[in-house]
C-alpha cells in the first residue's frame, strides 16, 4: 500500500532507526500501540511531524499486518519500506493529488475551508471559492477548488510566495489571481 511517513532528520521515529530503500520490519501493528505508522493521505503527516522545516518526509510501501485508525489516514503496519524521500512542496502536491483522487475523504485537519494563511510557511485550503494568502517570501500555497454541485475537486494549484509572480499579504484565487476583499 501507498502511504507517506514522517521522521526526524536523522530517520528516527519514536527511538527506531529506519533505513532507506530496504524493509523495516517489526512484530504487531496497532494504530493506538505500535507498530510502524504512516498516513494513506499525504497531509496527515504534518498532524504528526507538523516542525517540516526539522523534518523529512517520504513516500513509503506500508505491508505485512495493516490497521487503520479511525481518527484521520494513519495507518500501522509490520513492514515498512522507504521509497522515495520528499521535499516540502513535494509532501503538499501529494496532498492537492489526494484530494483529487479522494474528493469525499475526511480532510486532514491541517485543511482549511475556502480560506486560510500561511501560518507557519504554508497553507492548505478547500472549497467553492477558496482564497489563500502567504505572509512572506517562500511560503507556499496549496488550493483546491470543489465542484459548485458536488465535493469533487475541479481545479488545484500549488503556488510559492516569490515576491515576483506571488507576493506577501495578497490574497490568490485557485488561478492565481487576486482576490479583492
Amino acid at each position: 500500500m501507498l502511504a507517506y511517513k514522517g521522521f526526524q532528520k536523522d530517520l528516527t521515529c519514536l527511538g527506531y532507526q529506519f533505513v532507506e530503500k530496504q524493509w523495516n520490519r517489526t512484530e504487531k501493528a496497532n494504530c493506538r500501540a505500535n507498530g510502524f505508522h504512516c498516513a494513506e493521505n499525504p497531509l496527515d503527516c504534518l498532524v504528526y511531524y507538523p516542525a517540516w522545516k526539522t523534518s523529512v518526509y517520504y513516500q513509503v510501501k506500508a505491508n505485512g499486518d495493516l490497521d487503520e485508525d479511525a481518527v484521520d489516514s494513519k495507518i500501522s503496519c509490520t513492514e515498512l519500506f522507504l521509497e522515495r524521500k520528499l521535499e516540502f512542496v513535494q509532501l503538499l502536491f501529494a496532498g492537492l493529488k489526494f484530494m483529487v483522487v479522494n474528493p469525499k475523504r475526511r480532510w486532514s485537519k491541517i485543511v482549511r475551508a475556502e480560506e486560510g494563511d500561511a501560518d507557519q510557511g504554508y497553507a492548505v485550503v478547500r472549497g467553492k471559492n477558496p482564497r489563500v494568502c502567504g505572509k512572506k517570501e517562500g511560503d507556499i500555497l496549496v488550493i483546491a477548488r470543489e465542484k459548485a454541485d458536488s465535493v469533487d475537486i475541479e481545479r488545484g494549484a500549488v503556488y510559492i510566495i516569490d515576491g515576483v509572480n506571488f507576493h506577501p499579504g495578497i490574497w490568490y484565487d485557485v488561478n492565481g489571481k487576486i482576490v479583492m476583499e
